[in-house]
C-alpha cells in the first residue's frame, strides 16, 4: 500500500481519530486534579572527624585518615537519615508522624545535603530544625566505632523552605495521554477501513481481480452546486 493510500484512509476516517483524541482531552480536563503544594526544606552540613596525625607545615600533609573517615561517615550518615528509626525519632520530637523516605540526603566530598519534602510549610520547618539538632553529633548513636572519637556535623546552609513546582511527570501526563489517544485513533481508523467492504474506486475493484471496462464520473452538476454553496 502506498503512502498516498494511507493518507486517503486517514482523510476518510479522521472523525474517529478526532473523537478518540477529543474524548481523552475532555476527560483529562474534567477529572484533572491540581497537585497539592509541596514545600522543600533544604540544609547542608559539613561532616568531620577529629584527626590525630600531625600536620606538616612545609607541605600541608597530614590527617589524611581523618579526611577519608569523614567521607565514609558522611556516606553512612546519609543512609541513616533515610531510615525508619531516624524518622521515628524525628516524629517523637515534632509531635506528628514523619514516614521513612520523607527525609533524603546525599553527600559530595564531606558536605552532606538534606532535603525534606512536606505538604505543610510550618511542619517542614519543624522537621528541618529537628533533623539539624539530631545530626549535630554525626549520628554517634548509630556508629559504635565512633566511641571516644570526636565527630560533628555542622550546619552551613539553611534550613531554607521553598515551594516545589509540578514534577516533569505531572507536566507530561496529559500530553502523553493525548499522544497515546492519537496512536489508538489512527489504529482504529485503519481497522475500520480494513473491515469496511465498500468499493470506492477503480483500484479497489481491480485489486479483487475484476477488469474494469469503464467508470461513471461524479456528477458535475452536483460538484458545481457544492462549489456554489
Amino acid at each position: 500500500m502506498e503512502l498516498r493510500e494511507y493518507g486517503r484512509i486517514l482523510g476518510r476516517r479522521w472523525p474517529v481519530i478526532a473523537l478518540v483524541v477529543g474524548l481523552v482531552l475532555l476527560l483529562g480536563l474534567v477529572f484533572r486534579e491540581d497537585p497539592a503544594t509541596v514545600y522543600r526544606a533544604s540544609m547542608r552540613f559539613t561532616v568531620g572527624i577529629a584527626g590525630t596525625e600531625p600536620v606538616t607545615a612545609a607541605n600541608g600533609e597530614g590527617r589524611s585518615d581523618a579526611w577519608l573517615a569523614s567521607e565514609y561517615l558522611a556516606d553512612d550518615l546519609c543512609e541513616v537519615l533515610k531510615g525508619g528509626d531516624f524518622a521515628g525519632k524525628i516524629s517523637a520530637q515534632v509531635g506528628f508522624p514523619v514516614p521513612a523516605g520523607a527525609i533524603s540526603a546525599s553527600r559530595e566530598h564531606r558536605v552532606m545535603s538534606v532535603t525534606i519534602d512536606w505538604p505543610d510549610e510550618k511542619q517542614a520547618q519543624a522537621i528541618a530544625e529537628a533533623v539539624g539538632a539530631a545530626v549535630q553529633d554525626a549520628g554517634q548513636d548509630y556508629f559504635p566505632q565512633l566511641e571516644g572519637t570526636q565527630a560533628k556535623a555542622l550546619l552551613i546552609d539553611g534550613p531554607s523552605i521553598t515551594p516545589v513546582g509540578r514534577s516533569l511527570r505531572q507536566k507530561l501526563d496529559l500530553p502523553l495521554r493525548l499522544l497515546i489517544a492519537l496512536v489508538a485513533g489512527v489504529g482504529l481508523a485503519f481497522l475500520w477501513d480494513y473491515l469496511d467492504t465498500t468499493v470506492r474506486n477503480r483500484a479497489e475493484v481491480e485489486a479483487m481481480g475484476v477488469s474494469v471496462l469503464g467508470e461513471i464520473p461524479r456528477s458535475r452538476t452536483r460538484i458545481g452546486r457544492r462549489r456554489a454553496g
